[in-house]
């Protein structure tokens, strides 16, 4: 096809084709918008898709397979020990990222949305220049960016670019070091930490902050760094990274713990320090779109920037940089072009680490709510207490809620163990639909469940669950 300027105007073209991006297409369609999408990359599905939350999960499953395998011995089933086909298990991966993203695909085109591959940037709030694609330029009507983010960089100073992987590159697999070192302790660098010590490597975690998933609950991260200190080589909070080079078989890397120094070589390096939106490099500067101090796109409620044509929605669009949050955000964005009475204005987002045991909470934590100086109950159900965590063996788990002591409201819920991400689905609809603690107490839990652990938390809360303790 001969490059060149799309010809009609587009009612609305969304940039970006993520979780975010896709549904607000898909969702614009649905209300007779007729919308063009555009993603820099050839499959659709963002970085979410192809990088990050989907190929994540598929080799946490596989390391939980291997770790069950190995636990079952205790029960007196024996498989012996795992043997790893790297090249079938990254094929396995990447069939993954290729059905779903053919589903993605498959979104776009029933619903008649045109879809092209490239690189936009704003020319001015009604035009967009395109690199690397079939079309030079597209106008549109109305316009809603979800460029999502990349992943943070250290100084090149401290750690050479060269020297280390991001978590795209970790995630494709291309070999288990023998010993591995991963730099910040969030959601991703434990996820793939673990992956990668399930699979034989040596891990060891340096985190700046004083404890493993920062602004995460203390007591829900406790019972995980139990877990991932019997896995891991060493785990240091509380550490800077000075510096690091690489050497003959691998990188020589300098920390500061409990402020002496230390040298150690890995074979491999993984930082994972956070995300930064990608707001830069895309013409905003050429439309009346403000960006903020972290390089956040500036919206209001119904997501729309500065300039009315345009809207922003997922990363770019602020904290938290979570897929979910970002589709939620790109059906209201349709829906405000569309000219319905809607806003984004949700009670809870839950948030969830994928590792093993996970760790998932929504609306306020403890913490916060001390903070704001909130009158508050607050109960948790050990998960040692829980039939069906017992059966599992699996009693490494949690269940905390939070209530505005006077009403109680449910103001937030934490909750760690097996399937913590499955289980939190409930306590966002509780918060959501306002719901008090006899709400949670009274509704009848399948047995044995885990899921019997929020309904035994809230009637603990005024004393009268059955199975905790006096």
């Amino acid at each position: 096809m001969v490059v060149g300027e799309l010809s009609q105007e587009v009612e609305l073209l969304v940039i970006g084709g993520g979780p975010g991006g896709y549904v607000a297409a898909a969702h614009a369609a649905d209300l007779g918008i007729s919308t063009a999408l555009i993603e820099s990359a050839e499959i659709a599905g963002g970085v979410c898709l192809r990088e990050g939350c989907i190929p994540s999960k598929a080799l946490l499953h596989v390391a939980k397979i291997i770790h069950e395998a190995t636990h079952a011995e205790a029960f007196g089933v024996s498989f012996g020990a795992p043997r790893i086909d790297l090249d079938k298990l990254r094929n396995w991966k990447n069939g993954v990222i290729r059905r779903l993203g053919t589903g993605v695909g498959g979104i776009l085109k029933s619903r008649q949305i045109d879809h092209f591959t490239g690189r936009a940037s704003f020319e001015d709030s009604r035009t967009v220049r395109v690199e690397g694609g079939d079309v030079s330029r597209i106008k549109f009507k109305h316009c809603i960016l979800a460029t999502g983010s990349r992943a943070k960089t250290l100084p090149e100073k401290v750690l050479p670019r060269d020297c280390y992987w991001d978590a795209a590159e970790a995630l494709a697999l291309k070999q288990i070091p023998k010993r591995l070192l991963v730099v910040g302790g969030g959601y991703i660098g434990l996820e793939l930490g673990q992956v990668y010590a399930t699979l034989g490597s040596q891990v060891t975690v340096v985190e700046a902050l004083d404890q493993l998933v920062p602004g995460g609950d203390a007591d829900l991260i406790k019972p995980l760094a139990a877990r991932l200190a019997k896995q891991f080589e060493a785990i240091h909070t509380g550490t800077s990274l000075k510096g690091g080079r690489r050497i003959s078989g691998g990188v020589e890397v300098v920390f500061s713990v409990g402020g002496k120094e230390r040298t150690e070589v890995f074979e491999n390096v993984l930082v994972s320090i956070g995300r930064r939106p990608n707001s830069d490099g895309i013409g905003l500067e050429n439309t009346k779109v403000a960006i903020n101090e972290q390089g956040f796109v500036r919206v209001n409620a119904q997501r729309r920037t500065d300039d009315p044509r345009i809207y922003a929605i997922g990363d770019v669009a602020g904290e938290p940089m979570l897929a979910h949050k970002a589709s939620k955000e790109g059906k209201v964005a349709a829906e405000a072009i569309d000219g319905r009475p809607t806003v984004y204005d949700p009670a809870a987002i839950p948030a969830v680490v994928y590792t093993d045991p996970e760790v998932a909470w929504c609306g306020l934590q403890e913490r916060t709510a001390r903070q704001q100086n909130l009158d508050i109950k607050v109960s948790t159900f050990p998960w040692v207490a829980s039939g069906r965590a017992v059966a599992m063996s699996r009693t490494d788990g949690l269940t905390k809620l939070i209530f505005d002591a006077k009403t109680h409201r449910l103001l937030g819920v934490g909750i760690v163990g097996a399937h913590a991400g499955d289980l939190i689905g409930e306590a966002v609809l509780a918060i959501e639909m306002a719901a008090v603690a006899d709400d949670l107490g009274m509704t009848v839990h399948p047995h044995p469940a885990t899921s019997e652990t929020l309904g035994e938390a809230a009637e603990a809360a005024f004393g009268r669950a059955v199975h905790a303790g006096h």
